[in-house]
């Protein structure tokens, strides 16, 4: 396995691992052995970045709660702790009749994280997704508190579009507050929206991007098959998935794995590492259910395509526009 690499997080001094781990499935899919499992194998592999969210596990909470845990048998300041907040938590943070973007919620928001985490800093601190009924420059003013008090080290936002990272990154500025240094999105081979303005305002504003859903769902690992079912166990096996398999771009798909083939790569080599090598792109965060699916995430983030292998994978996907 090749070893792993380490870059800043946009402009900022915070320095992350090239490949990070979702936690989404920790206290959904797996329990607090599975969960420690999979943090002693990513942190085996060299990975830094955890990304879990308040919102993640069920109940809600328990993603944040099982990785506080599992982190204990490690050092915190070998960690990247990422969390986010702002999705409704169904009263787990106390009353929801806040918006979730404001000082007041913000407030009781970190500090049921930080307890649940077991530990008396964030290291990214992510808004889950725009909150339309508060000003940024509120959000951002309880956040640059949070820094300023030491409970927070950098601050994250997720699912913003272009235009709202520019505007968040100008009243930051503008008001002399911390700024947002990452932003976190959808994006994969096949998925590429943000390529059109999220990155570009990503990269004129400083900010590092993270890619969530890099595998989309799987259909990026070489696991399914156009015109066959789904292998059994995998997520995709079960009725409700089967048309949204039948319609997915197995042609971009198939040309993805033909250009793999062609390099003596994994389909998880070129979904892993060929986006951590796209513009802008700070760390890929791929979630992992086995200490296996963690070594062969880490090791598929090692591959690094030189510039003719970068050119062809764009003529791979061309056509798929934006």
């Amino acid at each position: 396995m090749g070893e792993m690499s380490y870059r800043r997080l946009g402009a900022s001094g915070l320095v992350v691992s090239v490949v990070g781990i979702g936690c989404n499935n920790f206290g959904r899919k797996l329990d607090a052995a599975g969960t420690k499992a999979v943090v002693d194998a990513a942190i085996d592999a060299g990975i830094t970045l955890f990304d879990t969210a308040d919102i993640y596990g069920t109940p809600h909470g328990a993603s944040e709660q099982l990785l506080g845990e599992a982190l204990q048998a490690h050092k915190r300041d070998d960690i990247v702790i990422a969390t986010k907040f702002g999705m409704d938590m169904e009263g787990v943070n106390g009353a929801d009749f806040s918006a979730r973007g404001g000082r007041r919620y913000i407030a009781r928001a970190v500090e049921a994280s930080l307890r649940r985490l077991r530990t008396d800093h964030i290291d990214l601190y992510q808004l889950h997704t725009p909150d339309p009924a508060t000003p940024i420059d509120e959000t951002l003013a309880a956040l640059d508190d949070l820094v300023r008090a030491g409970k927070v080290r950098y601050l994250g936002n997720s699912n913003f579009t272009g235009w709202q990272i520019a505007d968040a990154a100008w009243t930051a500025r503008t008001r002399n507050l911390t700024p947002f240094v990452s932003a976190q999105n959808q994006y994969s081979l096949l998925h590429r929206d943000v390529e059109a303005e999220v990155i570009p305002a990503c990269e004129r504003f400083g900010l590092g991007f993270l890619p969530f859903f890099p595998l989309d769902s799987g259909l990026l690992t070489g696991k399914y098959r156009r015109g066959q079912a789904a292998p059994e166990g995998t997520r995709m096996a079960q009725d409700r998935y089967e048309s949204w398999l039948a319609s997915a771009p197995w042609d971009t798909i198939e040309a993805i794995e033909a250009y793999a083939a062609k390099r003596g790569r994994t389909m998880l080599d070129v979904a892993i590492g060929g986006l951590a090598a796209r513009v802008g792109v700070t760390s890929v965060i791929a979630g992992a259910t086995t200490p296996d699916q963690v070594r062969a995430n880490a090791a598929a983030g090692s591959w690094k395509p030189t510039a003719d292998d970068r050119t062809a994978l764009d003529e791979v996907l061309a056509p798929i526009g934006l």
